[in-house]
């Protein structure tokens, strides 16, 4: 997105949160504005889609740390420019200084050189600068996906409908008419910039008012765009859900995301992961949990019984004698695969039943148990300690 963009739009506003928002702040609000406008829950609604997209947008600055912090320089930067409505100064001119301050290029190329030589009207040749200005980068896309607890720990394949910003289909993204193409600014010279006299012996330089700053100028405009070269894009793409991933986990997918113009690089996708539970099993880290009952008498004499697992049949476990209520026992290598190909453990936990009615022959058995053991009172020092 150019610099233009950031100086014009308020993401902060977009996304309702203040300019000193945590990142948690900024990933809630975008959230909350996603699932009210998602175009699969408003098929048609304009209104939404156009939110959902300047959601979109604003999130992908605000949640970046390094485009969050460059996007407040340059807004308290730029604060005394003024763009003309209509502008499409997605690179050049006041943007291509506000770039080279933001690390956009290096001293090789354009860099300060570049910027002292905009002050003295003796920048680079207008060739680089376009070049430097129609490479864009295409904008970030984020979406959620809900899967099943069984396919966050083995991992699978999700379809996902995207919406996203993309170079218009009908001009390829060039703005003109097809069978046309735009023609270089007669103005400028293709650089987007214009001198301007500021007094004094300096010379710099604003948006030309011919091109509005974009170098080039669309005679006969595409009838679906309207000259602007870009139009809304709804794919359908099947994405890798790795094993072990964990819910509200944030995958990451390199250039899946909206399309770059003039040879930019694509944009990534990002995939927020939400994991049903499970009536069985539970997680910790990379072991999963399992709570499986015994009787009285198991837990006391000891016994062998069956645990189930995940993702295979179910195990034997020894449960020795005099074992407790609530102890936990682990089998090795049956929980979440890890990112080095090993596997976490299943923590079995043991629930002791205590029935809740006896026939009159269970009754004197416990009644004999009671006097053969003799036992003395468990609660005698805790009694003891609270006096």
């Amino acid at each position: 997105m150019s610099t233009k963009d950031w100086l014009e739009k308020d993401y902060y506003k977009v996304l309702g949160v203040p300019k000193d928002a945590k990142p948690e702040q900024i990933k809630k609000a975008f959230r909350k504005i996603a699932r009210e406008n998602h175009p699969d829950q408003h098929p048609g609604d304009a209104r939404a889609e156009e939110r959902f997209k300047e959601a979109s947008e604003a999130n992908d600055v605000l949640s970046d740390a390094a485009k969050r912090k460059e996007y407040d320089e340059t807004r308290r930067l730029g604060g005394g420019f003024h763009f003309p409505h209509g502008s499409q100064g997605g690179a050049g001119g006041v943007n291509d200084i506000f770039r080279t301050m933001g690390g956009g290029a290096t001293m090789g190329e354009g860099g300060l050189g570049d910027l002292l030589g905009g002050l003295f009207n003796q920048g680079p040749s207008t060739a680089r600068r376009t070049t430097m200005r129609s490479a864009r980068r295409g904008a970030d896309v984020e979406g959620e996906v809900t899967i099943s607890f069984l396919d966050s720990v083995k991992g699978t394949t999700v379809g996902m409908q995207m919406v996203s910003d993309e170079p218009c289909p009908a001009c390829r993204g060039t703005g003109a008419k097809a069978g046309t193409m735009p023609r270089m600014c007669p103005t400028c010279q293709g650089s987007g910039m214009q001198p301007t006299s500021a007094g004094g012996v300096f010379s710099l330089s604003e948006p030309c008012h011919t091109c509005h700053g974009r170098g080039l100028v669309v005679d006969d405009p595409c009838e679906v765009c309207h000259g602007s070269g870009r139009a809304t894009s709804t794919r359908t793409m099947q994405v890798r859900v790795p094993a072990g991933v964990t819910d509200g986990q944030r995958i990451r997918v390199k250039g899946k995301g909206s399309r770059g113009e003039n040879g930019g690089a694509n944009g990534d996708l990002y995939v927020v992961v939400h994991v049903n539970g499970h009536p069985i099993f539970g997680r910790s880290g990379d072991n999963l949990t399992v709570t499986v009952p015994v009787t009285f008498p198991e837990a006391a004499l000891g016994a062998e019984v069956e645990v189930p697992t995940l993702q295979s049949g179910p195990v034997k476990l020894r449960v020795p004698a005099g074992t407790p209520n609530g102890r936990t026992f682990r089998v090795r290598g049956r929980g979440v695969s890890k990112a080095n190909g090993e596997y976490g453990d299943l923590l079995v936990t043991i629930e002791v039943q205590v029935p809740s009615s006896l026939s009159s022959s269970a009754k004197e058995a416990l009644e004999a148990y009671r006097a053969a053991v003799r036992e003395a009172n468990p609660r005698v020092n805790l009694v003891g300690e609270s006096r």
